[in-house]
């Protein structure tokens, strides 16, 4: 065999101490974060779900003054089962206007086919044109889409932009129209 008769040794001997030649487990790097910090940070997202890893790298300090990477907090908002996911994005609903929409469909729960065919559901969307709308993420956990903190709420005539409008009932469709500074065009 073509080994150094060093290695046979300390192979023999690993066997002998260990009953086993592979390797024992090493220590790795430290931890750059104590467990309080990785609480704070967990807290602060949780607090602030718009939050940004980069930012909160920047606002936090690991063990010993440390700067601490983006990729770190990533890790430890994974580690205690938060993730970066789109937000929902919603209407602005007061408690007022929840109110009516969870009496309105109190009052249409128990309808049947026929009264339903006698309805028109339509629906609008707004293109920007001027900015971009830009990419938001927001920290939750698993199964966790509607919680109030989590919800970006947008302003629906806000900026330049392009409207559709479209609306369809039980035997019609119409549209879609477009809309630009408050006039229909042509599709």
């Amino acid at each position: 065999m073509n080994v150094n008769r060093t290695t046979i040794f300390r192979l023999r001997q690993r066997l002998h101490e260990t009953d086993t030649v592979s390797d024992r487990p090493r220590s790795g790097r430290p931890r750059c974060t104590t467990q309080r910090q990785d609480r704070n940070l967990v807290r602060n997202h949780v607090n602030n779900r718009f939050l940004s890893a980069s930012a909160s790298s920047r606002q936090t300090k690991g063990r010993n003054n440390q700067r601490m990477s983006a990729n770190t907090v990533r890790r430890r908002l994974s580690t205690s089962g938060l993730r970066s996911r789109r937000p929902y994005i919603g209407p602005i609903l007061a408690q007022r206007h929840r109110h009516q929409r969870t009496l309105w469909a109190q009052e249409h729960a128990a309808w049947d086919r026929i009264q339903w065919r006698s309805v028109v559901f339509s629906d609008e969307s707004r293109f920007c044109i001027g900015h971009a709308d830009g990419r938001v993420r927001v920290w939750r956990r698993s199964g966790e889409r509607y919680p109030a903190d989590s919800i970006r709420e947008h302003d629906r005539w806000g900026g330049a932009s392009l409207m559709m409008w479209g609306a369809i009932s039980y035997n019609d469709r119409i549209g879609p129209v477009f809309f630009h500074n408050r006039r229909a065009i042509n599709a």
